[in-house]
């Protein structure tokens, strides 16, 4: 009889469900998806729905259910250190004590009654559940690990080794010492929002200069040579109030924080260059001490702060380790599987198979998928024009499309796992193009036009463009565009955004202002076959392996889930095609007035 098992992650940011089938990833994905609320914590009963219509079985045919992290611990750091401020915060606290009263001091209770569940129900710890996030899928037999976030119970770092099915956490930092709370307090002293926008402080960062580095080195972060780190805390306001940062932190770079959606200053980019220098330097120092110490020549890294593909790629070029493998989701939704993979390993002791080269995360998709006849039924039932074509002409078609700079929304097989899309719901374009990045991010993306896109490239051509000598699949490593790509001419380099003028390689639209790019590599074997083979048919055409790849949302929301969300946005933005499936919908050819298309179908 087989072993299903249910891991749930909620409460704090990135609600998500994860589903394992006797060791097997069967399904996971984000809340967020279904309910449009972007980063929705709330207890995700639609991604559970869907994990288990996915494997065809109900809350009933579980053989457990797990839950992240333990809550009882979180409770007694929460009101630790509430103690140790009081009366200092008492507003926060007021805040935040009625919802653990309410649902997060009984967890089992509630996750029973959600589930309609008489069966098992476990706890595993947060960093616990991270770690089991990067060891057990990746395709490494043995692996040191490495862990960092903002703060799960106590922990905000840990490392350890893992090996065959079992893994141990040799040491942690813990809170209020916390490397990604520390990158939070910058992303909030910049005017972006906390626990949503720290990928815009890395975008932003190499706009500036690392001017301020010895200033947090001496004053925010003691730093040591083994990566450990402690945070004065004289500066920040987290532990106990409504704000990251204090008057303290205020008076020390001589502003308050800038107002949300207010000018970005040439100061803002400095302070961002230079809080990723200090990020970069820490996990650079953390993984060379942990290599001394467990001589292991993989690293598996997990938790918020491994979403720093800049961090990342450094890691990969600069440390000592061979091979890194990153969770894709390695925030807080990943923890859901995490959870329910240490639970098929480790207490219930199963052997695990790995052959160093493989990895289990199916590509992270991992999410729902839709028909060619669910979609024509949708497209059928709310009058949308389109045309169905052949797989061949769709794939000559979509090239030439992008040949010609269009901008096309592509919806295809799984949705991703994860914050990054990874060519199944994605908006695709002309690296080539010198008006495609401001296009995007201004007409489509509705952004910040500082803001880089990150290109595919065909796996095997990859070395030919960027400076990598390893795979990025999941889009989570920066690598430098190779200088034959690169543009010679000695203009001067001018400051601040004018620096986005500046054409700087042969594949502009996602070439970074500091000649990187977040890359995804894009394989033969990649379960999303289709988007490999309309790269290659690009390639043939044009001689270029590379393409746009960007989410397919809108800014403030969440990536699209369903052929209802895709055309909703298709229709708000300039872009020119959406393809979903073996269909091409024309923007020219649709309706000028507003549609309020009809779902005509629910997951049970």
């Amino acid at each position: 009889m087989a072993i299903y098992i249910l891991g749930i992650s909620c409460f704090y940011h990135d609600s998500a469900a994860a589903l394992v089938k006797d060791g097997e990833i069967i399904a996971a994905a984000q809340e967020e998806r279904f309910t449009r609320k972007k980063h929705d914590f709330s207890f995700p009963e639609n991604a559970v729905k869907y994990c288990l219509n996915e494997a065809g079985i109900v809350s009933k045919d579980l053989s457990f259910a797990v839950f992240y992290d333990k809550p009882l611990l979180k409770f007694e750091r929460i009101l630790l250190t509430y103690l140790s401020y009081a009366p200092t915060g008492f507003r926060s606290f007021n805040k935040a004590i009625p919802l653990w009263l309410k649902d997060r001091l009984w967890m089992s209770s509630l996750i029973s009654e959600k589930l309609n569940y008489d069966g098992k129900i476990l706890f595993t710890e947060h960093h616990e559940s991270h770690a089991s996030s990067a060891f057990y899928p990746s395709p490494f037999k043995e692996a040191a690990i490495l862990t960092m976030d903002g703060v799960g119970e106590w922990a905000t770092t840990s490392f350890g080794v893992g090996k065959d099915n079992d893994f141990e956490l040799l040491y942690e930092i813990k809170f209020p010492h916390s490397l990604g709370l520390l990158y939070s307090a910058f992303t909030y002293y910049a005017g972006f929002k906390v626990n949503s926008a720290e990928y815009k402080v890395m975008g932003l960062a190499p706009y500036g200069e690392p001017k301020y580095v010895d200033l947090i080195l001496k004053e925010l972060i003691d730093l040591k040579e083994d990566g450990s780190f402690k945070l004065n805390m004289k500066y920040f306001n987290y532990c106990a109030g409504l704000t990251m940062t204090n008057k303290n932190f205020n008076k020390l770079f001589g502003r308050g924080h800038r107002k949300p959606e207010t000018q970005i200053t040439q100061m803002d980019m400095d302070l961002a260059r230079s809080v990723q220098a200090v990020t970069e330097e820490v996990m650079l120092k953390a993984s060379r001490y942990i290599y001394k110490l467990t001589g292991q020549k993989n690293l598996c890294l997990a938790g918020g702060v491994a979403l720093n593909c800049v961090a990342n790629g450094r890691i990969l070029r600069e440390g000592p380790f061979e091979n890194i493998w990153i969770q894709p989701s390695s925030g807080d939704a990943g923890g859901a599987l995490g959870a329910a993979l240490r639970i098929w390993y480790k207490y219930l002791g199963n052997k695990r198979i790995a052959d160093n080269i493989k990895d289990s995360q199916k590509g992270s998709y991992l999410g729902p998928e839709y028909s060619d006849s669910y979609i024509e039924t949708y497209l059928k039932t709310n009058n949308i024009p389109y045309a169905k074509l052949t797989k061949e002409a769709l794939l000559k078609t979509v090239s030439q499309y992008i040949n010609d700079e269009k901008v096309i929304g592509w919806f295809q097989g799984r949705m991703e796992f994860g914050p990054r899309a990874l060519g199944a719901r994605s908006i695709i374009g002309d690296a080539r193009s010198i008006a495609m990045q401001s296009r995007m991010n201004l007409k489509i993306k509705f952004r910040e036009s500082f803001r880089p896109f990150a290109p595919s490239v065909l796996a095997e051509k990859a070395k030919d463009y960027f400076n990598i000598n390893s795979e990025s699949p999941y889009m989570l490593l920066t690598a430098d565009v190779n200088s034959s790509h690169l543009k010679k001419d000695n203009v001067k380099e001018p400051e601040g955004f004018d620096r986005l003028k500046i054409i700087r390689s042969d594949i502009p639209a996602v070439t970074h202002v500091d000649d990187s790019a977040r890359l995804q590599t894009v394989s033969k074997d990649t379960p999303n076959r289709i988007y490999y083979e309309l790269m290659n048919e690009f390639y043939k055409n044009t001689g270029c392996a590379v393409i746009i790849n960007t989410s397919f949302n809108v800014r403030g929301e969440p990536i699209v889930a369903s052929p209802e969300d895709a055309y909703r946005c298709f229709m708000r933005t300039e872009m020119d095609y959406l393809v979903m499936g073996s269909f091409v919908l024309d923007k020219k050819l649709q309706p000028k007035q507003k549609i309020e298309t009809k779902q005509y179908f629910e997951l049970d």
